[in-house]
């Protein structure tokens, strides 16, 4: 499914396809970087 999303992607002309994970899940890390995702940045929240 996401090599599906990832074609409707770039035939749609996008140029980046972006996704988050919580810090905590590296078997979800390891599967996007086999996919060809890497690590770019870190996020924020508060929590209300």
């Amino acid at each position: 499914m996401i090599e599906w999303a990832i074609d409707e992607c770039r035939a749609r002309g996008c140029g980046l396809v972006q996704l988050t994970t919580d810090r905590s899940r590296a078997d979800a890390h390891r599967f996007y970087e086999s996919l060809g995702f890497t690590g770019s940045h870190l996020g924020y929240k508060k929590t209300l």
